[in-house]
């Protein structure tokens, strides 16, 4: 008798929990090359259409103080797929492709230290090597899925090592078009700019002569859906668009031609780049919709920088100052959507700070894992600004130790604390001070009228850097 009550006992607490158990959410994440933090209509655009993004917004939260961790793409891609920081990394600056080995970040001086003279007689520092690709002893997103049963796929734009260094040597199942460019060579199949780039891309076969990449890999993003709706997966859609070359579907451009006004936004053939973007969005949520699967997918949609706003530029960042690049909020700021049902209220802002280091731990919370243990990581679960609460106080820090520009705009290191926010320009050494609660375009530069502020942000960016073992420029000897 004791013997079959103990029996039931034990068949009941098995069944309870195992009718209770929900699978795990799907994750995607949608990473747009380049694109300006004004660049959609949810955003406050009246010149781009982007009507399926404007609805992720719609039904999730919108961030209106998100960041890329880099002004320019490698450093923020790394952030992303590790939660740590660039300079902990040592990307801090975007990587060349093999085709590019000649123009490597050390042409003429790399001492033993790591360091470099770049070109330029006016460029007084050496600066630090770049990094030239994630590490395999890094943890990406995707290997810190695959023990809980995720099938995941990349499609476009990798740009953090080629051959032995692509996103199927760093966890994923599969990858469609990820290689080292920084750039397709064309956005037309077969994706060839000759005679510099004959073998297109060559994780992407051609199939359609003539077919845009955009739209290729929106293909590619809905049949892995499809293959995969059974079981719990991640979709990584990292777009090749809206970098450079600027080239587009030429229905589209003329669409854009008709609306231009010839002020601030008005690209026609960018315009139908970012439409063409959006249409791609608009095709994975009605395939999560059509497969039953939009309730348990969490979805991240954001910018590897900020929008390309200066010379011969093909987007306007204003309010922003500057653009892709510099140290101001156009060079940092980015969009910054995530829709995760039941957990999001439909509609949402906040003007929580938050950057690309924050995407591993969130997703590791949402799945009930926890980052690697082993190493630090610099980002943290947004969860809590996620449901409507406050994060934990903290420092956010970008870290560019290279020339770009030239003397007086870079080499930059800059933290921001609240609503302040301090550059360090390290040739000719300057600081600047902004109050980005009632200066938004960083116009009126505080330092002289502020003194306690820049020291207690100088003093806390010297212990960011030290503590992520940050690589500084150096004075020539």
């Amino acid at each position: 008798m004791q013997r079959l009550g103990l029996t039931c006992l034990v068949a009941i607490v098995i069944a309870v929990p195992l009718a209770a158990v929900e699978p795990p959410p799907n994750v995607v994440v949608v990473l747009v090359d380049d694109l300006g933090w004004m660049d959609l209509g949810c955003q406050g655009s009246d010149f781009y259409r982007t009507p399926n993004i404007d609805r992720l917004a719609a039904t999730g939260m919108r961030f209106t103080d998100g960041y890329a961790s880099c002004a320019v793409c490698s450093p923020t891609r790394a952030a992303l797929m590790t939660g740590r920081s660039p300079a902990r990394l040592g990307i801090t600056d975007w990587i060349r492709a093999e085709f590019q080995l000649s123009a490597r970040q050390w042409p003429n001086v790399r001492n033993k230290f790591g360091y470099h003279r770049p070109a330029g007689a006016d460029r007084e520092l050496l600066t630090p090597v770049n990094e030239l690709l994630l590490p395999h002893s890094e943890i990406t997103i995707a290997e810190m899925l695959k023990p809980l049963g995720y099938t995941s796929a990349y499609i476009g734009k990798w740009h953090l090592g080629g051959a032995g260094h692509l996103p199927v040597d760093q966890g994923f199942d599969e990858n469609y078009g990820g290689w080292d460019y920084g750039q397709p060579p064309s956005y037309f199949d077969p994706y060839v700019d000759m005679p510099r780039l004959p073998m297109g891309i060559p994780t992407l076969t051609p199939r359609d002569p003539g077919e845009y990449l955009t739209d290729r890999e929106a293909d590619e993003a809905v049949e892995f859906i499809q293959r995969n709706k059974e079981a719990p997966f991640l979709l990584y859609m990292a777009n090749y668009a809206v970098h450079t070359p600027i080239q587009a579907k030429s229905d589209l451009v003329a669409e854009y031609e008709r609306l231009r006004d010839g002020e601030g936004q008005d690209d026609p053939v960018y315009a139908a780049m970012v439409h063409s973007v959006d249409d791609a969005v608009g095709r994975i949520l009605a395939t999560l919709d059509q497969t039953g699967l939009a309730d348990r997918t969490i979805i991240v949609f954001t910018g590897d920088n900020g929008g390309l706003d200066r010379r011969g530029r093909p987007t306007e960042n204003a309010p922003l100052r500057s653009g892709k690049g510099f140290a101001y909020e156009g060079g940092l700021r980015t969009p910054w959507i995530v829709r995760w049902p039941r957990v999001t209220n439909p509609g949402s802002v906040s003007n929580q700070p938050i950057a690309s280091i924050d995407l591993l731990p969130t997703i590791a919370a949402a799945v009930g894992t926890r980052p690697p243990a082993d190493r630090a990581v610099d980002g943290i679960d947004l969860g809590p600004a996620l449901r409507g609460d406050p994060l934990p106080g903290r420092a956010l820090v970008w870290h560019f130790p290279h020339y770009r520009h030239g003397p007086g705009s870079d080499p930059y290191s800059v933290i921001r604390r609240g609503d302040w926010k301090l550059i360090r320009f390290y040739d000719p050494r300057k600081t600047e001070l902004y109050n980005l609660a009632v200066d938004l375009g960083e116009q009126n530069d505080l330092a002289s009228l502020e003194p306690d502020m820049v020291e207690r942000l100088e003093l806390a960016l010297d212990e960011e850097l030290r503590e992520a073992g940050a690589r500084l420029p150096l004075a020539s000897q």
